[in-house]
């Protein structure tokens, strides 16, 4: 969610839009220290401009400026993102990765992806994920679900094509199928979801990825980015549920902006990191099995900077 913010505020920055208001508000984020492995071993940088940003849902179900998340324990990652924004800017392109995907977290086997945060904290996570992609993240953030209801109600509703009508196990909220706006708490019930759905986390990873659509949609459209004191209330509503490396700066913004000016919501892509379907761990634990094939296949798409071929050869 907080390289939304990037995105928005990059763009609001780019086309002159209050820069000095945004780029103060952005400061105010609460920083991780070091959140980042130690640099021998890590993957080299991108020699092509792209980016990589990572970032992680906690399930602390609060304010996560109240908990110490620069070496957070015993809370797992409720979702996984890796962001990708190519050296030549063409878009975005966002990767869930499984909470349950079973693979090897350095120092610790292998274990369920989401199991990296409480082992290790954001520095685990991050160290997890190179070590699946074979590639740098270049930045990482935290944000707590309960963020998503107050930057819902900031932007006034989120409006979604909701391919499944269902009942959600907490709270009894339904959703019909079809075009619906969701409000702040209906979009924290709609994106944890996972009970109502035969494929289980296969559907709340979809339909994370169409709340972080909408969301997209509506902060990028005209009447949001020409209206300052929308997308101020939006970045007030999320900031007590975030925290990030100290590089995600106003600098860092401002470099970003003048590339991303011309991003909109139809620019940013999303796909889950392929799968071969559910299994059994050694311990007795229900597990999501990666495709090593095609995740070979999207590690060299990282790695080359190019995300677009294969979202465009895999996505569905």
């Amino acid at each position: 969610m907080l390289s939304i913010v990037v995105v928005i505020l990059a763009i609001a920055v780019g086309g002159g839009i209050f820069a000095l208001t945004l780029a103060n508000k952005f400061d105010a984020y609460e920083k991780i220290d070091d959140p980042f492995p130690d640099e021998a071993g890590r993957p080299a940088k991108s020699d092509t401009g792209s980016q990589n940003i990572l970032l992680l849902g906690s399930d602390t179900r609060g304010e996560i400026g109240d908990k110490e998340l620069d070496n957070i324990k015993g809370d797992r990652s409720d979702s996984m993102m890796i962001v990708h924004i190519p050296g030549n800017r063409e878009g975005i392109f966002v990767t869930s990765i499984m909470r349950d995907s079973w693979v090897p977290i350095p120092g610790r086997g292998s274990a369920k992806i989401n199991a990296a945060m409480a082992y290790g904290g954001p520095k685990l996570a991050v160290q997890t994920v190179e070590t699946l992609i074979n590639a740098r993240i270049d930045h990482v953030a935290v944000i707590d679900f309960d963020g998503f209801e107050g930057l819902t109600d900031a932007l006034g509703g989120v409006t979604i094509n909701n391919p499944i009508a269902f009942t959600a196990t907490h709270g009894k909220q339904h959703f019909k199928q079809g075009e619906i706006t969701l409000s702040g708490k209906d979009a924290l019930s709609f994106v944890r979801e996972r009970y109502s759905f035969k494929d289980g986390d296969y559907q709340r990873a979809r339909n994370q990825q169409l709340y972080m659509k909408g969301v997209m949609n509506k902060l990028l459209s005209k009447d949001t980015l020409t209206n300052p004191g929308r997308v101020i209330e939006s970045i007030d509503a999320i900031s007590p549920f975030l925290k990030a490396d100290s590089g995600m700066n106003a600098a860092y913004v401002a470099g970003l902006a003048p590339s991303l000016a011309g991003v909109r919501g139809e620019d940013v892509q999303f796909i889950t990191a392929p799968t071969s379907g559910t299994g059994t761990s050694p311990d007795g634990q229900s597990i999501v099995r990666l495709d090593e094939v095609k995740m070979g296949q999207l590690a060299t798409a990282f790695q080359t900077d190019k995300l677009a071929d294969f979202f465009a050869a895999n996505k569905k």
